[in-house]
């Protein structure tokens, strides 16, 4: 009898609990049905069970194992020209997605219709971010912490740090030097450290001098970063995974809010010690925040400055904040930099109306010394960022996620409404940015497309809405003139210098005599095949890690130019 009552104890709730999952997941399941019966656009192969998973893993498996996702749907881009976007069911993975790839499209998500966030791509965020940041943020919370930060991202600021930025590629000058007519390396490691140096510099006002010795703040993003995906379940089912990223997003946050709590002192101890003195002029993005913050903090509370304490909640938040400027700072810049030295390497004639340019605005060949005198002069090399601006363009490192909203839909070119709600819409930069309508000759390399006048046969048709990698509208990048300004000092400084190519066919040639007799045995056992190692005939094909860094760390030589 008691066992029985046992079993009604405990049964009754899980039966309830599984009959509700089921019935959720009926619902949703029906919901999808009922949009491609009413002719909402979707690839073929649509499974009641699995959604598009099925159709997807087949997509993938004909690319290398570590190729980006987006890279699979070149097929479907083609299949769906008529509406320029289509349905993406991840059932039972995540939540389904209208990828788009027209720019009209794309204007509405981000500038009419100004789509939110989506609700949990905090979570998905939340291992290398550690929380709400100006990625996940919406409404209130968003527009508060922005208007923290927009002075530290000001263009008049940037370009005030640009000896700093010198300073630093220095440093990569001293360590591209020391591989010149040496063995292979890898370009994305360098352009990593580099650009972590940058951030952390720009952010926080500290010199890790991570490109000669990594830094353990570097050293947790990168190891995060290992055990992290967006989609892949082979990575999210691992049970390693939070245990590992747990730890060491501790290490990242013990370290900014210590940071944090010394530059709050300082600036504490500035404005106590003599109130009639302005205090030093802040350096540090966060320094400019936390000056904000103060400066609202005592005039909300009429309280002096020497009783004044960091708010933890404060202090917590604005660590997300830093987290996530250490992230998109380091790991896309470094990524634009990687492919831009790339496709310098493939178009000669564009690498030399680069240097000639570097020539006549610098001169002498130390532009470092010029550019620590004169910042300004970085705005004259018109060239320079027409170049990074195509290479963002073939090869962005990111696109945009936002969420639907019940009542809300976007207007396709045909002029349907499709709904939005419990959906949602990733608008596709890649696929965005060589759209044949609105890019002359999209797949080429061709920077002078950025320095024509409207009406030129290479002018792109409303660049406002076909070129977004740092996305458009109220929720643009707040750092792309740091980034802007960080790939050109980089250029500026080394473009005439050095002359780095990739090396894949002989690192190729090694990695296959190193794993030869393991392969050929796994082959022989039908175990292993000869795996794809291009992308549309590209081998640096762009991969699954955040920022699509180049296929294995972008091997690569360097030697000194030849002019």
């Amino acid at each position: 009898m008691a066992l029985s009552r046992l079993l009604v104890t405990v049964g009754t709730p899980l039966a309830s609990a599984l009959i509700y999952v089921l019935c959720i997941g009926y619902r949703k399941r029906a919901r999808i049905y009922r949009l491609r019966q009413q002719g909402i656009a979707m690839p073929d192969g649509w499974s009641w069970w699995f959604g598009h998973l099925l159709v997807l893993d087949k997509k993938l498996k004909k690319l290398p194992h570590d190729a980006n996702v987006f890279m699979a749907m070149g097929d479907m881009i083609e299949e769906h020209k008529d509406t320029e976007y289509f349905l993406m069911d991840y059932w039972p993975m995540f939540q389904p997605v209208l990828m788009t790839f027209a720019p009209e499209i794309a204007a509405q998500v981000s500038n009419k219709l100004d789509l939110p966030k989506p609700a949990d791509q905090e979570k998905s965020f939340r291992p290398i971010i550690g929380g709400p940041s100006l990625i996940t943020m919406n409404e209130t919370q968003w527009k508060f912490w922005r208007s923290l930060f927009n002075n530290g991202f000001s263009a008049s600021h940037m370009l005030s740090l640009v000896p700093t930025l010198v300073d630093t590629v220095d440093v990569f000058c001293e360590k591209l030097s020391s591989h010149v007519n040496g063995d292979i390396f890898f370009l994305d490691d360098m352009a990593m450290n580099l650009t972590m140096d940058v951030i952390i510099k720009t952010t926080l006002d500290i010199d890790l001098d991570n490109q000669r010795k990594e830094h353990k703040l570097a050293r947790a993003l990168n190891v995060i970063l290992d055990w992290h995906s967006f989609w892949d379940p082979r990575i999210l089912l691992n049970p390693l995974r939070i245990p590992v990223q747990w730890y060491y997003g501790r290490v990242m946050d013990t370290i900014i809010k210590a940071e944090l709590q010394k530059r709050f002192n300082e600036m504490k101890a500035e404005r106590t010690t003599d109130p009639s003195n302005q205090p030093k002029k802040a350096k540090s993005v966060i320094a400019l925040a936390l000056e904000e913050h103060m400066s609202q903090k005592q005039r909300g509370i009429n309280q002096a400055f020497e009783t004044l304490k960091l708010d933890p909640q404060f202090a917590t938040i604005a660590a997300n904040q830093i987290r996530m400027f250490i992230f998109a700072g380091n790991d896309s810049t470094a990524t634009t930099l990687v492919y831009t030295y790339h496709l310098l390497s493939q178009n000669p004639s564009a690498l030399a109306k680069l240097r000639e340019e570097h020539d006549a605005v610098f001169q002498s060949p130390n532009a470092g010394d010029r550019l620590r005198d004169d910042p300004a002069l970085i705005n004259q090399c018109r060239y320079t960022l027409a170049v990074i601006k195509e290479a963002l363009r073939l090869f962005p490192p990111s696109s945009s996620l936002r969420d639907g909203v019940a009542g809300v839909s976007i207007v396709d070119l045909q002029g349907n409404q499709v709904p939005t709600d419990n959906l949602n819409v990733t608008i596709m930069h890649r696929y965005v940015h060589v759209h044949p309508r609105f890019w002359p000759r999209p797949l080429e390399f061709i920077p002078e497309r950025w320095l024509v006048e409207p009406g030129h046969e290479l002018y792109p048709k409303s660049p406002l809405t076909s070129y977004r990698p740092f996305e458009h509208g109220t929720r643009n990048c707040i750092a792309q003139t740091l980034v802007y300004n960080e790939l050109r000092v980089a250029l500026i400084m080394t473009a005439r210098k050095y002359d780095i190519k990739p090396a894949y066919d002989e690192w190729d040639s090694r990695e296959n005599e190193r794993l030869g007799v393991f392969a050929s045995v796994a082959k022989n056992f039908g175990l292993k095949g000869n795996e794809c190692k291009t992308v549309l005939g590209e081998r640096a094909y762009q991969t699954t890690r955040s920022g699509a860094h180049p296929a294995n760390r972008y091997p690569c030589r360097v030697t000194l130019a030849q002019r």
